[in-house]
C-alpha cells in the first residue's frame, strides 16, 4: 500500500468555496473553534454592525462550523474581525447553535492564549510574566491577562469584564410544570436568569443533565414571555441568553459553588460559564453576600471544572450600580482542522438533531 503524502493536502472540494481553517481549544471542557482563514470579509463600521452583517449574509459559515457533520449542537465558535475601538487588539464574533452571543467568558480565556501565541498582540517585554490582550466583544472591551513565559502563553488566564449588574431580584415567574418560581436576572456581558435547582425539585450536582436542561429551558422561555429585558446602551444586547441553575449556595464561602448553564437552543455549557460567573458575582455583590476582592470558586456540574471570580471595583453603568468582575480559568489547545465543501453535498451547510 502506498504511503500517504508527507505534506497534508485537501481532499477534492468545491474550488469556489475556500476551506475554513480553524484552531480548536477548550476552557474547562467547553469547546471553542477559532476561524483562522476561509471566512469571507465581515463588513460593518462597528462590531455590532459586523455581527448583524454576518447573521444576514454569512450565517452559512456559522452553520458549517457549528452544526453536524463538522460540529455538534453544543459546539461554540469565534470569528476574529477588526475592531473600531482604540486600544483593542482584536474584535470577535461569538457563534453557537442558535446564532450569535454578546459575550463569552470561556472564549475570552481561550482567545487570550491564542492571541499571544499567534502573534495578534505585541510580544511582551523580556521577563514579563503576563501579557495584556484587549478583546472587543459585542458587549464591549474586555481585558484579558495571559500568564506567559518567554513570550508564550502558559497557565491560567484572567479577564476583567464589562460592567456587570443585577437587573431584577426575587422576580416571581410562572414556569410550566413548576408553578411560581423565584428568579434573579443579572448581566455579565449577557443576561442570565438564575434559580436554585432545588426550587425546581432538582439537584444541580446529581440530577441528569437532560432534566436540568429541560427545567432551565422552561425557565428561560417563561422569563422571556413574562419579563422585558432592557440594556442601558444597546437594544442589540437586550435579550435573555439563558438560565443558570445553581446549588443555592450564594453566601460567601471558600468552598466552590456549583452551577450549570443552559443557553441559546438548549446548549449546555461544559464550563462554569465565564459571563455567567461574572453575572453571578454581580448578583451576590448586589445582595450584600460578597465584598470587593473576595474570591469565589465556581464549579461546573457538567465536568467539575472550576473558574474563580471576584468583584474588583464598583462602577456606574446607566442607572445601575455595577461592578467590574475578574474571572480566571484555564484554556487548552486541542487541535487544528481544515473544513471543506463539495458542491454536490446536500448537507453542505450542516444539520442539527433535536
Amino acid at each position: 500500500m502506498a504511503s500517504p503524502p508527507a505534506v497534508p493536502r485537501l481532499p477534492p472540494h468545491d474550488p469556489r468555496t475556500p476551506a475554513l481553517s480553524v484552531v480548536d481549544m477548550h476552557t474547562g471542557g467547553e469547546p471553542l473553534r477559532i476561524v483562522l482563514a476561509g471566512c469571507p470579509e465581515v463588513v460593518g463600521p462597528t462590531l455590532l454592525a459586523k455581527q448583524r452583517y454576518m447573521r444576514q449574509h454569512l450565517d452559512h459559515v456559522r452553520r458549517r462550523l457549528m452544526f453536524e457533520p463538522r460540529g455538534h449542537r453544543d459546539m461554540y465558535g469565534a470569528v476574529l474581525v477588526p475592531s473600531e475601538l482604540p486600544g483593542a487588539h482584536l474584535g470577535v464574533l461569538f457563534l453557537h447553535n442558535e446564532g450569535y452571543s454578546s459575550m463569552c467568558g470561556h472564549a475570552v480565556l481561550a482567545l487570550g492564549r491564542f492571541a499571544l501565541d499567534f502573534g495578534l498582540v505585541p510580544a511582551p517585554p523580556a521577563g514579563a510574566r503576563e501579557a495584556l490582550v484587549n478583546i472587543h466583544c459585542p458587549c464591549g472591551l474586555v481585558a484579558a491577562f495571559v500568564e506567559c513565559e518567554g513570550g508564550r502563553s502558559g497557565g491560567p488566564v484572567r479577564f476583567h469584564s464589562v460592567p456587570a449588574f443585577a437587573l431584577a431580584t426575587d422576580l416571581l415567574v410562572d414556569v410550566p410544570s413548576h408553578g411560581k418560581v423565584v428568579v434573579d436576572i443579572a448581566y455579565g456581558g449577557a443576561f442570565y436568569a438564575f434559580v436554585s435547582a432545588e426550587k425546581l425539585g432538582l439537584d444541580v450536582c446529581s440530577t441528569k443533565t437532560r432534566d436540568l436542561m429541560d427545567a432551565a429551558s422552561a425557565v428561560t422561555e417563561a422569563v422571556k414571555a413574562q419579563f422585558k429585558i432592557n440594556h442601558p446602551d444597546s437594544e442589540d444586547l437586550a435579550f435573555l441568553y439563558g438560565t443558570i441553575l445553581t446549588d443555592g449556595k450564594d453566601a460567601y464561602s471558600e468552598e466552590p459553588t456549583t452551577n450549570i448553564c443552559v443557553f441559546a437552543d438548549e446548549q449546555v455549557d461544559r464550563s462554569p460559564t465565564g459571563s455567567g460567573v461574572t453575572a453571578r458575582i454581580a448578583l451576590q455583590y448586589h445582595k450584600g453576600l460578597l465584598e470587593l476582592n473576595q474570591t469565589r470558586a465556581f464549579k461546573s456540574s457538567a465536568t467539575g471544572s472550576v473558574f474563580t471570580g471576584k468583584a474588583v471595583r464598583e462602577v456606574k453603568y446607566g442607572d445601575f450600580k455595577a461592578v467590574i468582575v475578574e474571572v480566571s480559568g484555564q484554556a487548552h489547545y486541542t487541535g487544528t482542522a481544515s473544513f471543506i465543501v463539495e458542491d454536490d453535498d446536500p448537507l453542505r451547510d450542516g444539520f442539527l438533531l433535536k
